[in-house]
């Protein structure tokens, strides 16, 4: 479990790391909705939605209502922020690109997926993980 919220803790921070910038110019609103649209149809909120059930079962019953509200606060930011980086890297084009994408019979089947992907995903990571650690300890001696 404290490998899942230190990946957690470490999607929160880099994508909060990307998105910081010296002098921000203005922010195109439309754009803006757009980039979100496209990261809502992707399906990456799923991912974080499951952890955020994960996470749940750690939170006493009496807790849950209000972490519910503040996590789903967090997540809000985390995809506004996200949003900003889009905005920097992609095209309004390649937004709408993306957007026909995931408007297709395959780009909703890869919504529809994501968490299940990320969950296999991270369990065929955490076979790795001890092999990554070990040859780390091999080469840091």
């Amino acid at each position: 479990m404290k490998k899942l919220v230190f990946t957690f803790a470490f999607v929160c921070v880099s994508t909060f790391g990307f998105s910081q910038d010296a002098a921000k110019p203005a922010i195109d609103e439309n754009f803006k909705k757009e980039c979100l649209a496209v990261i809502e149809a992707s399906g990456s909120g799923n991912m974080l939605n499951n952890y955020k059930d994960q996470l749940l079962t750690q939170v006493p019953d009496d807790k849950k209502a209000a972490f519910t509200v503040e996590f789903d606060g967090l997540m809000s930011k985390i995809n506004e922020k996200t949003a900003e980086v889009y905005m920097q890297v992609y095209t309004k084009e390649d937004v709408k690109g993306m957007m026909a994408f995931y408007n297709s019979p395959v780009g909703k089947k890869m919504k529809e997926k994501a968490g299940e992907l990320n969950q296999k995903s991270q369990e065929s990571m955490m076979e790795i993980q001890a092999d990554l650690q070990a040859l780390m300890m091999k080469y840091m001696q």
